[in-house]
């Protein structure tokens, strides 16, 4: 199918695409990578009035190091970030880089145009949430960082202004000592996961200090299982207490039954991707150069 008829709109700087949303109004959508955005076109879910290209912007693509932390531009591709070796200073970012889709997509698709969606099955979202990772958004009135535990706040929902827009993304790097991965279940590579599972944690003295585990395609956002963490911190990883957390995760992931598998398979599909997560992660804190590769049906 076709997309019903649209006016196009190149943006030639991040102030003129906020211009030409506020004064295009509500019809208006911009277009990123338009990995998610074409094939709504296709199937006519989206009928936007005017679309805004953000893909001619000089200088919106870029990955720096600042002072201990990564800062991605907006339109970063997917396949940028897969290779590049700064991000490779926080593994679990390669992971869901290397991980999302196939080539094609990775090569079109951006880190920015993913979190600004906000799909419940997106990857970056329930990565970076396990992270300190910040959002730049600007708009008309001006420029303001948000959290991005803040920035999603439902399915396909964010924080976000009509004229406002992502333009960068930063992430703190992650102290020594500290380990992370991200692991998806899929049919095939170019599907959306059954579930996926980010993990990062820091070991000190043996013990692990802090943990954050994130549930992604089993709730309306990215989960992070709190009861899971808390099951991590203090201990060495032992057996026990990684088998506490993956069932605590489990408990608190709340997936829909559909085409990907029913309610009670995700949930234990959830917790077999903690274990095997937190196992890369520990790992990786101790050292060691290991390579985290989803798994596929």
């Amino acid at each position: 199918m076709y997309p019903r008829s649209f006016h196009y709109h190149r943006a030639a700087s991040w102030q003129e695409a906020i211009a030409m949303l506020g004064q295009l109004g509500d019809g208006a959508k911009l277009l990123a990578g338009g990995q998610s955005l074409i094939p709504l076109l296709k199937l006519r879910f989206a009928n936007p009035e005017h679309l805004v290209d953000l893909n001619f912007i000089a200088g919106t693509s870029f990955i720096r190091e600042d002072t201990g932390t990564l800062r991605f531009g907006a339109m970063t591709r997917h396949s940028e970030i897969e290779r590049s070796s700064l991000a490779m200073k926080i593994p679990v970012l390669h992971d869901c880089a290397a991980g999302i889709a196939d080539v094609q997509v990775r090569n079109r698709g951006t880190i920015g145009g993913s979190l600004a969606e906000a799909d419940p099955s997106g990857d970056w979202a329930n990565a970076l949430i396990t992270l300190d990772t910040t959002v730049h958004c600007l708009g008309p009135k001006g420029a303001r960082q948000i959290a991005l535990k803040d920035f999603v706040t439902d399915a396909y929902t964010t924080t976000l202004a009509h004229d406002e827009l992502v333009m960068e993304v930063s992430v703190k790097i992650p102290p020594a000592g500290s380990g992370g991965a991200y692991l998806a279940f899929k049919r095939t590579a170019p599907v959306y996961p059954s579930a996926s599972v980010a993990v990062q944690f820091t070991m000190e003295g043996g013990a692990c200090k802090n943990a954050a585990i994130s549930l992604g395609c089993v709730g309306l956002t990215a989960i992070r299982a709190s009861e899971a963490e808390a099951a991590l911190r203090g201990t060495s990883l032992d057996d026990k207490a990684v088998a506490a957390a993956a069932e605590a995760a489990r408990s608190a992931a709340d997936p829909q039954p559909d085409m990907r598998g029913s309610a009670d398979y995700k949930r234990q599909l959830v917790a077999a991707l903690v274990k095997k997560a937190v196992a890369i992660a520990a790992r990786r804190a101790a050292g060691e150069q290991i390579e985290g590769t989803h798994l596929y049906a």
